[in-house]
């Protein structure tokens, strides 16, 4: 199966191999059959297939042989993870000796293993969630990358920067994935129906905890808040950059944007299969 649209230098750009992805993830191999077009692939409505799927691709990196989180948490698309460090490197091309930081890098800490299995980079990773902090402990300590990763607890849901930068601290940018929905009962909804557009009614495939789903007031009040605080903190790194899920947020944002005096604000598009997202890169 071909993935649409992705970055050149993403290693998944010509599909999978799942002879290949096997080796890397044998427990993959029970999920694996031919549809009905005789073409290899997976149900990609089973949860526990999507998970061993990306456990194998996140395995084809030499680095990363270790990769677990609970049921309850976001399993991330490797593929599109990959695709926001392959942007963000190409926005960091000319830099040296880069550190990234990673707001809201969840239980299974992916952006900084891609980061690093990719590009040898260094991570400062934050979360509010202390179990999600504990297992991406666990997956950086699994995969000996304790010294190129450091997590940080965010003790304040109302701040995104605030609490979590330090004063010696300099990044060369920062990134994120918000979340979405502006509640748990509209984080709900959305997963009815995606399950019922699944024609699946027996298994959830979208699950994820509170911090990952949503946020009070949503994509827009998350991004708004984190624009805010970048220019609390203009001076701790060059870039700042998000997902924006809604293409109606990033005009609102970079209106705001001019007002906080940010010097540069540049829009990625994302065409990943059949869903468009983008990255929001800016500073100051």
């Amino acid at each position: 199966m071909k993935e649409k649209g992705l970055h050149p230098n993403n290693k998944f750009n010509k599909g999978y191999n799942f002879d290949e992805l096997v080796k890397s993830n044998p427990h993959l191999k029970e999920f694996v059959s031919q549809n009905k077009y005789g073409t290899t692939t997976i149900d990609f409505s089973n949860p526990k297939a999507v998970k061993e799927l990306n456990k194998a691709l996140l395995f084809s990196f030499d680095q990363l042989s270790i990769w677990d989180f609970p049921d309850e948490n976001l399993c991330p698309p490797i593929p599109g993870r990959l695709d926001y460090i392959h942007h963000l490197a190409d926005l960091l091309s000319e830099e040296e000796n880069i550190k990234i930081l990673d707001i809201g890098t969840g239980a299974t800490c992916i952006y900084p293993l891609l980061g690093v299995a990719e590009y040898h980079w260094n991570f400062v990773a934050t979360d509010i969630d202390l179990d999600s902090l504990d297992t991406a402990q666990d997956n950086i300590d699994d995969n000996h990358l304790e010294n190129q990763i450091d997590l940080r607890q965010q003790f304040n849901e109302q701040h995104i920067l605030k609490g979590v930068i330090e004063e010696d601290d300099f990044f060369t940018a920062t990134m994120c994935n918000p979340p979405f929905y502006k509640s748990a009962e509209e984080a709900q909804g959305a997963n009815r129906r995606k399950t019922r557009n699944l024609g699946n009614n027996a298994v959830r495939n979208f699950s994820g905890n509170n911090n990952e789903l949503w946020y009070v007031g949503g994509e827009k009040a998350f991004l708004h808040n984190y624009l805010y605080e970048s220019s609390l903190f203009s001076k701790k790194s060059k870039w700042f950059t998000s997902l924006v899920s809604k293409k109606e947020n990033v005009e609102s944002l970079k209106k705001s944007s001019t007002k906080l005096g940010v010097k540069e604000f540049k829009v990625i598009p994302l065409n990943q299969g059949n869903k468009v997202t983008r990255i929001v890169y800016w500073r100051f």
